[in-house]
C-alpha cells in the first residue's frame, strides 16, 4: 500500500512538473526560438548575432529569458566554448519542428492564394557547380517570388549540414548509409579516367585496370564520393592506387592532370570544357565509365514545403547537365 502511494505520488509530481514546464514555455516568443535555433546551429553567440543582425548582448538577453521560460539552462559554457544541455538538445529538436512547420504553412497558404513566396535553401557538392547553379537559376526565373540560397561544399561539410537539417535539399553523388534519409536519383553521373591527350595509353582501347597499377594518380580529398567510387573499383580489380597528390577541388585536380603530373578519376560533368578545348582526354579503361547517379536527399520524415517539392519536380524533369555533353567511351 505504501509502495502504491509512493508510486501515485511520484506520478502526480512528474505530471505536475511537466504541466509547469508546458505552462512556462508558453511565454517564449517565436523571435526567441529563432534566436536560440541560430545559436544552437552555430554553437556561437557571436556568429548567431552576426547572422541575425543583433548585438551579442541583445541576443544573450533573449536566450536568457527563454531559459527562464523553460525553467532549465539551455547551454553550458566550458572555457570559450558552449555546449547544449539536455534541455537545450530537446529544445533544438522542438525548434526545428516548429520553424519548419511554420515555413511549410506559410508556403501552403501562399500556394492556395496563387502566390509564390518563400525560401529555398539547397546545399550541393562542389562537383555539381557546373550545372546545379544553372538549374536553380532557371527555376528561380520561373518562380521570381522565391528567395533562394545555394551552399557549395565538399561531402563531409554537406553531411554535417544534413545532420543538422540546415537546408531544404541536398545534392549528393552517394547518399549516406549511416543516416536516416530519403534519397531519389534524378540524373546520371558517369565517372571517367582523365589524362592529358598525349598520354602514352591514349591510342589504346579497352585497357585492363591492372595496367594502371604504377600510374601516379591525382585524387580528390579522402571522403570524396568520386574518390570512394574509384578506390572501390580498383580495389575490386586488385589495383593499389599510387597517390601522387590529392586536392579538395576538381579544378586543382584538372590543372595537375593537364600539367602532366598524373591521371585522375573525375565526374564527366566536371570536364566538358577541357574535353572541348583539348586540354584533357578520357582514357578508355575497361569498366569505365562508372555508372553513378546524382541524388536529391533530405532527412527522412522532413516536411517538404510546396517550393521544395516544385524544385524537385524541376530537377527530375530537366536534363541535369544542360546541353548535350561529349560522347563517353563504353566501359
Amino acid at each position: 500500500m505504501i509502495c502504491k502511494f509512493i508510486k501515485v505520488k511520484y506520478i502526480y509530481y512528474y505530471d505536475l512538473l511537466w504541466f509547469t514546464v508546458c505552462m512556462s514555455i508558453r511565454h517564449a516568443t517565436l523571435h526567441q526560438l529563432k534566436i536560440f535555433a541560430a545559436v544552437a546551429r552555430h554553437m556561437s553567440f557571436a556568429r548567431a548575432a552576426e547572422e541575425l543582425h543583433l548585438t551579442p548582448p541583445a541576443l544573450s538577453i533573449q536566450v536568457r529569458q527563454l531559459a527562464e521560460a523553460v525553467g532549465q539552462p539551455l547551454f553550458d559554457q566550458i572555457g570559450k566554448k558552449i555546449y547544449l544541455t539536455a534541455a537545450g538538445e530537446a529544445l533544438t529538436s522542438a525548434c526545428h519542428d516548429v520553424l519548419d512547420r511554420l515555413e511549410y504553412f506559410t508556403q501552403e497558404i501562399a500556394a492556395l492564394q496563387g502566390l509564390e513566396k518563400g525560401s529555398l535553401k539547397v546545399a550541393t557538392l562542389s562537383t555539381t557547380k557546373y550545372f546545379i547553379p544553372r538549374m536553380l537559376g532557371g527555376f528561380c526565373t520561373e518562380h521570381p517570388g522565391v528567395a533562394s540560397a545555394l551552399f557549395i561544399g565538399n561531402r563531409e561539410t554537406l553531411l554535417e549540414r544534413l545532420a543538422r537539417n540546415q537546408d531544404d535539399l541536398y545534392i549528393l553523388g552517394q547518399p549516406p548509409e549511416h543516416m536516416h534519409v530519403f534519397a531519389e536519383s534524378f540524373a546520371d553521373n558517369p565517372v571517367v579516367v582523365v589524362v592529358r591527350p598525349d598520354h602514352p595509353l591514349m591510342p589504346e582501347k579497352d585497357i585492363e585496370p591492372s595496367r594502371l597499377q604504377d600510374a601516379p594518380f591525382i585524387l580528390r580529398e579522402p571522403g570524396s564520393g568520386t574518390r570512394l567510387a574509384a578506390e572501390k573499383f580498383f580495389e575490386q580489380h586488385g589495383v593499389v592506387l599510387r597517390t601522387r597528390m590529392e586536392f579538395g577541388s576538381n579544378e586543382a585536380v584538372k590543372q595537375s592532370v593537364a600539367g602532366g603530373l598524373g591521371i585522375a578519376v573525375l565526374s564527366a560533368s566536371t570536364i566538358r570544357a577541357e574535353l572541348a578545348s583539348g586540354e584533357l582526354a578520357i582514357l578508355d579503361v575497361r569498366g569505365f565509365p562508372l555508372e553513378r547517379k546524382w541524388y536529391a536527399v533530405y532527412p527522412a520524415g522532413k516536411q517538404l514545403s510546396p517550393i521544395v517539392k516544385a524544385f524537385m519536380e524541376y530537377l527530375f524533369a530537366a536534363p541535369a547537365h544542360g546541353e548535350n555533353g561529349p560522347s563517353l567511351p563504353k566501359g
